[in-house]
């Protein structure tokens, strides 16, 4: 993630790619291209082949260039990383070296006012990072109030999420929220703030915007396809940026990692072989240089593991968390 204008470098790139260990021949997956900050680390190991995917056209649009330098090493694919499986399978690859991912929203499309995804720039309320769903302006235009507040308060752990969602539903009855602003403004009239806290409108925009891009389903889509997609020694690195993601990558791996089972007490519990043996037992995170340079880093953590012999685990679905089609529906 990067100002506009200078090369991009992602969040914990080095770190990430370090853990990959990339080597000649082997095949990766950068799951989330953005501007390509890891993928051309990737690259820079000789030999390699990897596949980029990015839900954004736009930033498959702007890879164009790293594909032509590349020389036949890099395939961009538009498409969800809950999907990379099928894309893999589609350019004709089984098994993959290394699949890394950075969740979240990009600095570009942070940055740019069109997409709606910034409270601090005037734009349409649309926030989509594809180009096909519902908008940001749909769901605060169709949704109930119960299930504004229990969006803004599950994805964006905003305490004051009952007094937003009704002033939203107050506010739509009076005029169509469909921009930024309208909506950055009727939150900062319930959500107070001091100076130095973050702007008032935050959770509430990151709250929209995971529904909207269905982030925390696509996460968990993802991080199952690459279990199934990696060859036993393949490695796993996620960046992530809050404490859902963190907290859903912890606990994925947590459980593919898990050996044993029951205790002295009881029998020995049934349970499938370790998927994954951990490569990070803590978190890694950005040094203070880092986080000076890019104060969108501070929050980030990354996570690595490796794959190993043992069959990918049966996916399992023990989420509770609100659903885009069920909000969409009034609920």
């Amino acid at each position: 993630m990067s100002a506009a204008g200078q090369r991009h470098v992602s969040v914990l790139g080095p770190e990430a790619v370090a853990m990959l260990s990339p080597r000649e021949g082997g095949i990766y997956v950068d799951a989330t291209f953005g501007a390509g900050g890891y993928s051309r680390l990737i690259l820079s190991t000789a030999g390699t082949r990897l596949v980029g995917i990015d839900r954004d056209r736009t930033a498959i649009a702007g890879g164009f260039a790293m594909v032509d330098a590349a020389a036949g090493r890099l395939t961009l694919v538009e498409g969800r990383f809950s999907e990379l499986a099928e894309i893999c399978a589609a350019q004709g690859i089984e098994a993959v070296d290394g699949v890394v991912m950075d969740v979240g929203v990009s600095s570009m499309q942070l940055d740019q006012a069109g997409r709606g995804f910034s409270f601090r720039l005037e734009g349409p309320l649309d926030m989509r990072m594809g180009h096909d769903g519902p908008t940001a302006a749909d769901i605060v235009a169709h949704a109930s109030e119960r299930g504004l507040a229990d969006v803004i308060y599950i994805f964006g752990e905003e305490r004051h999420s009952r007094a937003v969602a009704r002033a939203i539903v107050a506010a739509r009855k009076e005029q169509p929220i469909t921009t930024t602003r309208q909506l950055a403004d009727i939150v900062g009239r319930v959500v107070r703030s001091k100076p130095g806290d973050i702007h008032p409108a935050t959770r509430t925009f990151q709250a929209l915007r995971i529904l909207v891009n269905e982030e925390l389903d696509e996460l968990q889509s993802a991080l199952s396809a690459a279990e199934r997609m990696l060859k036993p020694g393949g490695r796993l690195a996620v960046v992530s940026f809050h404490s859902l993601e963190d907290r859903i990558v912890k606990t994925f791996l947590a459980e593919r990692s898990k050996t044993g089972g029951g205790s002295r007490h009881l029998p020995e519990i049934a349970q499938s072989a370790p998927s994954f043996q951990l490569l990070t037992r803590r978190p890694v995170t950005p040094d203070e240089a880092e986080i000076a340079a890019n104060p969108r880093a501070r929050s980030a953590k990354l996570r690595a593991a490796e794959r190993t012999l043992a069959p990918a685990h049966a996916a399992t679905d023990q989420t509770s968390w609100p659903r885009l089609a069920d909000i969409m529906r009034g609920g």
